[in-house]
């Protein structure tokens, strides 16, 4: 006998699944931002711009990048850690975002607990690059130079606190060299000193040297990955040449703490899908950086790590940010 249920059961039903339709998450619901914590040309606003119009078509929204620089990008992210847990405003951020918590006291925002990672986008290492008048062809010759020579040589940065900073703070740690720390306000002109002779190294991204390294300006003489870029696949990593040290810089996307699962599902899902389309990772690839892509749980495992690292180094150097 065939079963009919009653006119109440079928409103019952009804209702139910209606209820559970409205608690259900409806991504996007209008135009997704993308907050970038730093100045244009730079790492997360390159991939922001590359990767914004990519999400816009899978979203069928508006996907607008807004830069918001400042404080080692600290601004940018306490802005972004305010926004609503719905997976609306997203903040990429590169690996200064571990070093940020060492440097100031008073964040607005806690680099864990106020954010869900959505995804790693990127790694890349960073390349160590001398003044080719110096003799030295591989890091273990500049380390002896460094030690014939203690407070003689000179390293540019960006400026006090800055990821550049940092990176050659944890080499000296680790080789017990003494290279006096020269800070600039910008890349550009720390650059324009190296290229100058009046500074003699600087570690900082593949991209940003890699025209100056190929005009024979500056001599890359190792990368701090876990392995060669691809850029200068004949450069041998800092492991290869013996110093038992790797570092990297990279890039990866959250939202504000408290986003729905089924959110960051949707989020991550799409991001994943975007890195493995020919053109992103073409685009990658030009400028030095491999695509991660991968649960957010690798994502917060890396934050997680990179945290005491940078901490470490800021406390045993006596970093100040101006």
């Amino acid at each position: 006998m065939r079963y009919c249920p009653s006119p109440l059961a079928v409103l019952v039903i009804l209702t139910l699944s209606a209820g559970a339709r409205a608690q259900d998450p409806v991504f996007p619901a209008r135009a997704v931002q993308l907050i970038v914590p730093y100045s244009t040309g730079t790492t997360a606003d390159i991939l922001a711009r590359a990767l914004g119009p990519r999400l816009s078509e899978r979203w069928k929204v508006s996907v607008v990048t807004d830069n918001r620089p400042g404080a080692t990008g600290a601004i940018g992210v306490a802005a972004a850690a305010k926004a609503a847990p719905d997976g609306h405003t997203i903040v990429f951020v590169v690996a200064s975002y571990s070093i940020i918590p060492a440097l100031y006291t008073n964040l607005a925002f806690d680099p864990v607990k106020s954010f869900s990672p959505v995804i790693q986008i990127s790694t890349s290492p960073l390349a160590l690059v001398i003044h080719p008048k110096l003799a030295p062809r591989t890091v273990r010759e500049f380390v002896q130079l460094a030690k014939r020579r203690p407070g003689e040589l000179m390293y540019a940065s960006p400026g006090n606190g800055s990821a550049q900073h940092l990176a050659m703070e944890l080499f000296k740690l680790e080789t017990g060299v003494n290279i006096v720390h020269v800070p600039h306000r910008g890349l550009s002109g720390a650059m324009t000193d190296l290229m100058g002779g009046h500074v003699q190294a600087i570690i900082s991204t593949v991209q940003t040297v890699h025209p100056h390294v190929n005009s024979h300006r500056l001599r890359m003489i190792a990368a701090t990955g876990g392995s060669r870029s691809s850029a200068f696949p004949d450069v041998p990593t800092l492991r290869e040449q013996g110093f038992a040290l790797d570092f990297e810089t990279w890039s990866g996307a959250l939202v504000s703490a408290d986003t729905a699962p089924a959110y960051l599902t949707k989020l991550n899902g799409d991001f994943n899908a975007v890195l493995q389309t020919a053109e992103v990772r073409e685009l990658m690839a030009r400028q030095g950086m491999t695509p991660v892509g991968g649960p957010p749980e690798r994502f917060r495992a890396l934050i997680e790590r990179e945290l005491p690292r940078w901490a470490r180094v800021v406390q045993t150097a006596k970093i100040k940010v101006d």
